[in-house]
């Protein structure tokens, strides 16, 4: 079952901030987000290594895996919600959290320039 959803623009923005600490594009900044949060999600769920999604501007069209697609659909039965908003709620709560910014720095790391 392919799933289809839009990035939020929480997960827009946090994308944006990303390509700009790192100079790069936008739209590639978004596309290498959706893929790490679609592979941590997958990982968790049926220990993944890769994920094949297609991006169209902000929408995102993906196959999940047998496991994953189980776990969306119980979630979609226990809240009413479709199995696509489950997963796009999952995928932005990843919105930050490859950003080095917002990590916690340990108490004895070096201080920043």
């Amino acid at each position: 079952m392919e799933l289809s959803f839009e990035v939020s623009d929480r997960f827009e923005s946090a994308a944006a901030e990303w390509a700009d600490a790192r100079m790069t594009d936008v739209e590639d900044a978004i596309e290498t987000k959706v893929e790490q949060a679609l592979l941590e999600i997958e990982h968790l769920t049926a220990d993944a290594t890769d994920v094949e999604f297609e991006l169209d501007g902000k929408t995102v069209s993906y196959v999940p895996s047998e496991e994953l697609t189980g776990y969306l659909d119980e979630q979609a039965d226990d809240t009413g919600l479709s199995p696509a908003t489950i997963l796009k709620l999952h995928v932005d709560l990843y919105a930050g959290a490859f950003d080095l910014e917002d990590a916690v720095r340990p108490p004895n790391a070096p201080p920043k320039d």
